[in-house]
């Protein structure tokens, strides 16, 4: 069981690397793949939590959503002040933390039963590939 994690870890670090790698150049924030997967699964929280119960889209669904929101827009505000490796640096690793967070609120959600198990799991997956991408982007950020 253990070796069978450990080679889906493998995999899934060797397929976050291949999405990491640019197809073109970049020139906006939104030619960023790190960018886009950030925006998509803040839609996807989005749409998971128009069904939480109605108290919970103003308490559990505010609160999913910002973090999950946040990790995009830091992505772009770290863009916007890339001549400055460190700040870009800085949003980078604030984006990374708020896609922890978002994982955080995803376990809530399930446990409290607002939101299905396997979907919160399943987006929680995304959220740690999307910290890897964020991790690779990080370390790789002058060499692009």
């Amino acid at each position: 069981m253990q070796l069978s994690r450990e080679v889906k870890e493998v995999e899934e670090v060797k397929e976050v690397k291949e999405k990491s790698l640019r197809n073109a150049p970049v020139r906006t924030y939104a030619d960023l793949l790190v960018y886009k997967q950030g925006y998509e699964l803040a839609l996807a929280i989005s749409k998971l939590t128009r069904s939480f119960p109605r108290q919970e889209q103003y308490e559990l669904g505010r609160q999913i959503r910002r973090s999950s929101r946040s990790v995009a827009a830091n992505i772009v505000e770290g863009w916007t002040k890339r001549t400055s490796t460190a700040e870009f640096k800085r949003h980078l690793v604030i984006a990374s933390g708020e896609a922890a967070e978002t994982k955080f609120w995803l376990d809530l959600a399930a446990d409290e039963g607002f939101a299905a198990r396997n979907a919160c799991e399943q987006l929680k997956a995304e959220y740690s590939k999307l910290g890897m991408m964020l991790h690779n982007l990080w370390k790789e950020w002058r060499k692009i």
